[in-house]
């Protein structure tokens, strides 16, 4: 199965492909389990919400990079960007439900929407806490975009950025030539804006994804080794970092598929289920919305088209009363968020 399938890798775009990989992982002796048994077997089936309180959103998968990692499939030639009008009803909606106190805005690069600032000062307005999930990159893109340490310290911003490791080798790997150096000259820029620094109150934390199929080390004692590294090189101040593991999706799930790695990685995710990560997971705290208004329980049932299992499917039809007593949709990329230590888009979950 899996190695016709690895003759069709070019497909992967297509989420029903995807599913449908996912769907189907036997290695040797070891066969996958579905997911949704594996929640029965711990008693956390159906697995169902807290409270909403983090409203994710995604507002463009327009991006000026092209990470390997990148489960968004986001680049430059991606046209998908959300309107004004699904902005708008976005703001209606948080305006209409107090309880979701953070909103968590994301791409692609979410800067290169056109209405993006704009949209970060109507949400302050509601006083939300706002995090912007900047590739650091974008800072140097273009002359418009060097304001934006300002614009963030401005609205009191937090700031998330994908710094997958402290050198430039394995950085420029998986993110291409001459990230790491564009992203360390936008690390300063934020340091100078204040950010970074304990007393200042602005908080920038950055992300560790794997280069390859495996679980990310501690986050604990790998955000010490990026402290001290980046301090010692450049000089660099953050506050937290996010060990995030890769989901089977999209371009990793293309890389796993031509690499052969992909039965391994899903046993070993598998393997690695932690009950307590499992009633940890971020969907039962946090709504997304995808570029066109529709609303998904997670960003990567949102790249999977794994829409709500309830009647408020779209912005326009938000109701915390109908999610709040969903059924979360799983599947098998969920045992991503669920090894080891967990993850979410915070990092790990325990």
């Amino acid at each position: 199965m899996i190695k016709s399938l690895n003759a069709q890798h070019s497909l992967l775009a297509d989420s029903h492909n995807q599913i449908e990989i996912l769907a189907h992982s036997k290695t040797g002796d070891f066969l996958l389990i579905p997911f949704q048994q594996k929640l029965e077997e711990t008693g956390l089936y159906p697995l169902t919400p807290f409270q909403i309180e983090i409203f994710q959103v995604n507002i463009g998968k327009m991006c000026n990079q092209v990470c390997k990692h990148c489960h968004v499939d986001a680049g430059p030639d991606r046209k998908e960007i959300m309107t004004k009008e699904t902005m708008q009803q976005c703001l209606i909606a948080l305006e209409n439900n107090p309880e979701l106190k953070t909103v968590d805005l994301t791409g692609g690069a979410p800067e290169l929407n056109p209405n993006f600032r704009w949209f970060v000062e109507e949400i302050k307005k509601l006083n939300r806490h706002v995090i912007v999930r900047c590739n650091l990159t974008i800072i140097l893109a273009n002359k418009k975009y060097h304001t934006l340490p300002q614009f963030y310290k401005q609205h009191n911003i937090e700031v998330v950025s994908s710094l997958p490791f402290y050198t430039q080798q394995r950085t420029d790997r998986q993110r291409g030539d001459g990230v790491f150096e564009d992203s360390i000259k936008a690390l300063q820029m934020l340091n100078q804006a204040g950010y970074g620094r304990k007393e200042t109150g602005l908080i920038l934390n950055l992300v560790y994804n794997p280069a390859g199929a495996f679980l990310p080390p501690s986050q604990q004692s790998l955000e010490k080794e990026y402290k001290q590294a980046l301090m010692d090189k450049f000089q660099i101040e953050f506050n937290n970092l996010f060990a995030i593991t890769n989901l089977p999706i999209s371009r990793f799930l293309d890389y796993l598929l031509q690499s052969n790695n992909y039965e391994m990685y899903m046993e070993k995710l598998a393997e690695a289920y932690n009950p307590v990560a499992a009633n940890n997971v971020m969907c039962r705290n946090t709504i997304s919305v995808g570029w066109d208004g529709y609303l998904y329980d997670c960003d990567f049932n949102q790249m999977l088209d794994l829409k709500l299992a309830c009647l408020a499917k779209h912005i326009s039809q938000f109701s915390t009363e109908k999610l709040n007593s969903r059924n979360i949709v799983v599947g098998q990329h969920c045992y991503g968020c669920t090894a080891g230590a967990g993850s979410s888009c915070g990092g790990a979950v325990i």
